[in-house]
């Protein structure tokens, strides 16, 4: 699959999650950009923020980080995006998203669309389409040549079939995790073991690459008709809050350095676990600590 450039769109929701030790910044693919940047990476993120504090608050941070804001349009009417975030006894998040909200609002802009024609990958995922402005605007963006990235995120109410399918179709590479894969096998009356589901929809909806999440347990690739696999590695884990948006920036990272899909795989799954042991989803960015994360393959 041939990316025409580095240049890596991030389109969707940026937000305030209210975490039971304080605010952090989030919102998937703020998360994978944050992360891309900090890599190296040429990443840009297209959002909405309100017109109040918590807006300016997040735009103020996102310039710390060094990632420009000029896509972030401003929402005269609708709220900054806050979320509630509940962890359980083993630091699993689960989220309260509130409706409308800015990022509800995204507008198609000449500056945006510009933007787009001109990168070699737009990630977007599946609740950034929960309503319809963002939506169609999303579905326009998709329309050039750029290549394709969707980020699952089947959050509920917002896991609506019509919209999620309709988002995967026209897709190149789609990221999800397994309980996911079950949902969307079973919204078309389909079972079997994950092999079979991933082969069903990488085929069903004509995918370059797919991946599946396992929480704690790693992930697989589905590529050309093979299958690889990594188990995952051993960290203790703070919370699990943007654990997914960094694995997806390490994937994103090594597609974009050609690396072989097994290597790819080792490169996700140590982001995630960098991630998953700091708190919040945007933890200070650290080369060496993902590398030493990695040496587990090789101490086994």
């Amino acid at each position: 699959m041939k990316i025409k450039n580095n240049h890596i769109l991030c389109f969707g929701e940026v937000l305030w999650d209210r975490l039971p030790t304080g605010a952090k910044p989030g919102g998937a693919p703020m998360n994978v950009a944050l992360h891309l940047h900090a890599a190296g990476m040429n990443a840009s993120i297209a959002s909405c923020v309100g017109n109040d504090e918590a807006g300016n608050q997040l735009l103020s941070f996102l310039q710390n980080s060094g990632l420009q804001t000029n896509l972030i349009q401003i929402d005269k009417n609708l709220p900054t995006s806050e979320v509630l975030v509940h962890l359980d006894a083993k630091n699993n998040a689960t989220y309260e998203i509130c409706e409308p909200v800015a990022w509800d609002n995204i507008i198609l802009s000449k500056a945006l669309r510009n933007k787009v024609e001109h990168s070699g990958l737009l990630v977007y995922g599946s609740l950034a389409a929960r309503n319809p402005v963002t939506r169609e605007t999303l579905l326009q963006l998709r329309n050039t040549d750029v290549v394709k990235l969707m980020d699952v995120n089947l959050r509920p109410p917002y896991d609506m079939p019509e919209v999620v399918e309709l988002l995967i179709h026209k897709s190149d590479i789609v990221k999800l995790n397994d309980d996911e894969l079950k949902r969307i096998a079973s919204w078309n009356k389909l079972k079997g073991s994950e092999a079979e589901l991933v082969e069903w929809l990488s085929n069903h909806y004509d995918l370059k690459l797919l991946c599946v999440t396992r929480g704690a347990n790693g992930a697989l690739l589905y590529s050309n008709n093979t299958f690889y696999n990594h188990s995952g590695y051993k960290i203790k884990t703070v919370d699990t809050v943007g654990a997914g948006d960094a694995f997806l920036s390490g994937l994103i990272a090594a597609l974009l350095k050609e690396l072989e899909p097994s290597n790819a795989l080792e490169l996700a799954c140590a982001t995630g676990a960098f991630v998953a042991s700091k708190a919040g989803a945007t933890p200070k960015y650290d080369t060496d600590e993902i590398e030493q994360i990695m040496k587990q393959d090789y101490e086994k």
